[in-house]
């Protein structure tokens, strides 16, 4: 395989690059329904684990996902295809930081790639306690 097929192009709504690849897994057949899918919810879940990442390394800590704004399924995932899991910050409050997510699959036998979904996960950092907690300045983030 060439580095150049290694690569997935970056995703289209950020023309500035700012969506990083933080997840990559391959769908397996524990992951399909009774009918051989796979499941919207673990796709979802791979979509929070990402997302998590990006969120935890700004709070420096543990967070919590607090919120999921919409998700609609683009393309459908098959048994074996590659999923790769994009996202950034798009905003951060006191506590709380919204974070926009893509998936993209790929297809394991071919270099093409689909956009499956996309969605914007909230997540509050806490504390030992399970208590919302500031998040330290973007300086030390």
């Amino acid at each position: 395989m060439t580095s150049e097929s290694q690569n997935l192009p970056p995703p289209t709504l950020n023309p500035d690059h700012t969506t990083v690849p933080v997840l990559r897994t391959i769908a397996m057949p524990h992951d399909t329904n009774p009918a051989g899918d796979i499941f919207g919810g673990w796709l979802m879940s791979q979509m929070d684990l990402g997302a998590s990442t990006i969120a935890t390394r700004r709070a420096r800590g543990r967070v919590v996902t607090a919120a999921v704004d919409g998700m609609s399924f683009l393309s459908a995932v098959a048994v074996g295809d590659e999923v790769t899991i994009y996202g950034r910050i798009l905003s951060s409050g006191r506590s709380s930081m919204r974070i926009y997510v893509e998936a993209w699959r790929r297809n394991r036998v071919s270099d093409a790639i689909d956009k499956v979904t996309h969605a914007t996960f909230t997540f509050v950092a806490i504390d030992e306690n399970r208590r919302p907690r500031p998040l330290p300045p973007e300086s030390e983030a």
